[in-house]
């Protein structure tokens, strides 16, 4: 079986975003990793127009050309993580417009987290936990949230994320948990495969 494909997902598509930094850190972590390949998905790449299908495409297909084509690269993937800024308490609109275009490509495979904001972007990524177990993933325990003195110091040039020990340890503890679920969830999905095309036949 192959290797399990990561999705790193840029949860922010504003001009002014902090997401790069983190995205290409953990990028660097994931990608040291032997048993995962791993591929950053920019938001900004796929423009979204605001939910506007006459349902989830978990029940009726969505018309639109680049909805369709975003769920077929949500369905690459074994799992991922997501980079949650947090906005009034909440994540940005657009990671949830994007994760709301998408229904069954979600489905049975791992989601971590890495917040920043105020209180490291904790609130954002405990409703991101509560909209993963809706669309049945497996959101992992280990997250990391780069609170607002950490924030702060990357963005006005002081540190890199790479200089902060606690951070390095929670980013390697996200990717490992990660990496596990992937492997484990693709092996499940794969029997489920096999067990179905055996009662079709």
């Amino acid at each position: 079986m192959s290797k399990p494909k990561i999705a790193i997902v840029v949860g922010s598509t504003r001009a002014a975003r902090f997401a790069d930094a983190p995205t290409q850190w953990i990028a660097k972590i994931a990608k040291s990793h032997a048993d995962i390949d791993v591929e950053i998905v920019d938001l900004r790449d796929w423009p979204l127009p605001f939910f506007d299908e006459v349902a989830s495409s978990a029940w009726a297909p969505s018309q639109n050309e680049v909805a369709q084509r975003w769920q077929r690269k949500v369905a690459e993937f074994d799992g991922f993580i997501f980079t949650a800024a947090e906005y009034n308490h909440a994540p940005t609109g657009v990671l949830k417009n994007a994760i709301d275009y998408a229904a069954n490509e979600w489905n049975k495979k791992p989601a971590g987290f890495i917040g920043y904001g105020s209180v490291g972007g904790a609130r954002a990524v405990e409703q991101l936990r509560l909209i993963a177990v809706e669309l049945q993933m497996a959101p992992v325990k280990s997250a990391v949230h780069i609170a607002w003195g950490d924030y702060l110091a990357v963005r006005q040039g002081d540190k890199k994320l790479e200089d902060i020990e606690h951070l390095n340890q929670a980013a390697a503890a996200l990717v490992n948990d990660v990496a596990w679920w992937a492997k484990v969830l693709k092996a499940a999905r794969a029997a489920d495969a096999i067990a179905g095309e055996a009662q079709a036949a």
